[in-house]
């Protein structure tokens, strides 16, 4: 796990572009042209991902799944037997919670947004994701925790083995359908719904897509957006791993 962690991180966006820099640093005497347009690439790429902007279109073109009507909440049940949480990593050593680990906020949105689905509609939940480097406890148990403690919501089932969106559908799936469950609402980022439907519907499920956190939206920033800011580059990130992944499970799924 710690080598494909680290090849990912070279090899996708920030990471082969500071290599870039890197490389134009190195040849800047023995190859000059060939420096020139590493540095070019490097420091354009890393700018164009700390543009809102930038970000705001990129992920208009993964977000196709519309937001659930608030008014439609309560008819969920009509639609679907349970409603999954997709796991989103976890927060390691913070003292002011004890060093316990801690789900993300990103999780955290997710687990707002599903704890509102599920008083609306009374579905039963199940939380989804496996271990962090093979260290438990579970996201799955961590969202669990925290739904009960935080929002005052019990999670049913908690998928607690899978490490990516594929196992997260199959293992889901030997959960819930035997119990003859095969209809879900599915929560997580708007911008990981197309992957994530593409998942469970492959599992077996028919899905009612619940997403969150839009990024493709007029967030009013100031001059539309053109300026520089650093949390840019963590969602561009974000879109670029996710348009990869999902080109890459189309071709090996």
């Amino acid at each position: 796990m710690p080598i494909r962690y680290l090849i990912k991180q070279l090899i996708l966006p920030p990471g082969i572009l500071f290599l870039l820099l890197l490389v134009a640093w190195w040849l800047r005497r023995s190859w000059p042209r060939v420096s020139a347009l590493c540095f070019v690439l490097g420091l354009g790429g890393l700018w164009l991902m700390s543009l809102p902007v930038v970000v705001e279109r990129s992920a208009r073109l993964l977000e196709t799944e519309p937001a659930l009507s608030q008014a439609h909440w309560a008819q969920l049940a009509e639609r679907a037997d349970a409603i999954v949480i997709l796991g989103a990593g976890r927060e390691r050593g913070d003292p002011a919670w004890a060093d316990v680990d801690q789900p993300t906020g990103v999780a955290m949105e997710r687990m707002r947004y599903a704890a509102q689905l599920a008083k609306a509609s009374g579905l039963p939940l199940l939380t989804s994701g496996g271990l962090h480097f093979g260290t438990p406890p579970s996201e799955a148990q961590l969202m669990a925790d925290a739904l009960q403690r935080d929002l005052g919501v019990t999670v049913r089932w908690q998928e607690g083995r899978s490490r990516t969106t594929w196992e997260n559908a199959r293992m889901t799936a030997e959960m819930l359908q035997p119990l003859g469950i095969k209809r879900v609402v599915v929560v997580t980022q708007a911008w990981h719904m197309q992957r994530s439907r593409w998942s469970f519907e492959q599992a077996g499920f028919e899905v009612v897509p619940a997403p969150v956190g839009f990024l493709g939206r007029d967030h009013a920033r100031p001059f539309g957006g053109w300026l520089p800011e650093s949390k840019s580059i963590w969602q561009s990130g974000q879109l670029l791993n996710e348009a990869v992944g999902l080109l890459g499970y189309r071709v090996f799924y």
